[in-house]
């Protein structure tokens, strides 16, 4: 049974002013709405508001997640040093990870990302081909060095995030593992009722062949991508590809004179800000 948790006991103060040290919006209001409070940089407490908008935002990843047939997992973040040397992205990552070491001077990380423990899990369950394929995934706690953490719960140090991972036999099975995680992801920004885009991304230290990102456009945003209106082409700028003029020069125009005055900085056209959602 629900407990009824009075406004009068509820644990919440609100603020007239924005905090001094807040760039962003989502900073300013969640802040000043009693949802989170700063505890240091890139690194938040969640009070009993923002707590429970964050379990509800956690309940409908899970229930969509659950609906594909993922199953839950949780993984440790304090993680073997290892595991990332053996894939080779303990270098790769560079100034992002959190080293540190036991007093027996054993080296260790906290995790960014979890396809290497994942992987030594799967490996160690599954023996046959016939225990696959199998989709696993974890709502758990990340740990990045964001070389400037000053937008609020976005890009910080310590972030929930829920990572998912197929293995399969064949490029089928994970082509059709990929749709089924793509179809996942519309239906939980639609039941947020969160505005979205998908856009073509870089996949990073992460790695893999080809990616997409799920952005929600922003006032505020901390990304940008481009948005072509007369098609369907959608790309973070980091990932924007350019179409080339026939060779013939047929596409191009009469010349023309122009005044060409100092140039600004370029900029991609059309800029759009967009936000990554903090997720659960």
């Amino acid at each position: 049974m629900a407990q009824v948790q009075r406004m009068s006991r509820l644990m919440i103060k609100t603020l007239r002013d924005d905090p001094a040290d807040a760039e962003t919006l989502n900073h300013k209001l969640l802040v000043r709405a009693g949802y989170v409070r700063r505890t240091a940089a890139g690194i938040w407490s969640w009070l009993p508001l923002g707590k429970k908008v964050l379990e509800n935002i956690t309940r409908v990843v899970r229930e969509e997640m659950d609906a594909i047939g993922g199953q839950e997992v949780l993984l440790p973040a304090l993680l073997p040093k290892e595991a990332y040397e053996a894939s080779g992205r303990y270098d790769e990552y560079g100034d992002l990870l959190f080293r540190l070491q036991d007093r027996k001077g054993a080296d260790y990380l906290l995790g960014p990302t979890h396809e290497e423990i994942f992987t030594q899990v799967v490996k160690d369950m599954c023996s046959s081909y016939k225990d696959l394929p199998v989709i696993l995934y974890q709502i758990q706690t990340k740990y990045r060095d964001e070389a400037r953490p000053r937008a609020g719960v976005l890009r910080g140090r310590e972030f929930q995030m829920k990572d998912s991972y197929s293995f399969d036999t064949t490029d089928e099975g994970l082509a059709e593992a990929y749709q089924l995680h793509r179809a996942a992801y519309i239906r939980i920004f639609e039941r947020l009722g969160l505005d979205h885009r998908i856009v073509s991304a870089v996949s990073g230290a992460m790695g893999g062949s080809a990616s997409e990102e799920f952005l929600a456009p922003a006032p505020a945003g901390e990304d940008t991508f481009v948005d072509c209106p007369g098609c369907d082409y959608a790309a973070n700028t980091e990932a924007v590809t350019y179409k080339a003029s026939p060779a013939d020069g047929s596409a191009v125009g009469p010349a023309e004179e122009l005044d060409t005055p100092t140039p600004r900085p370029s900029r991609p056209w059309p800029p759009t800000s967009a936000s990554r959602p903090p997720p659960p």
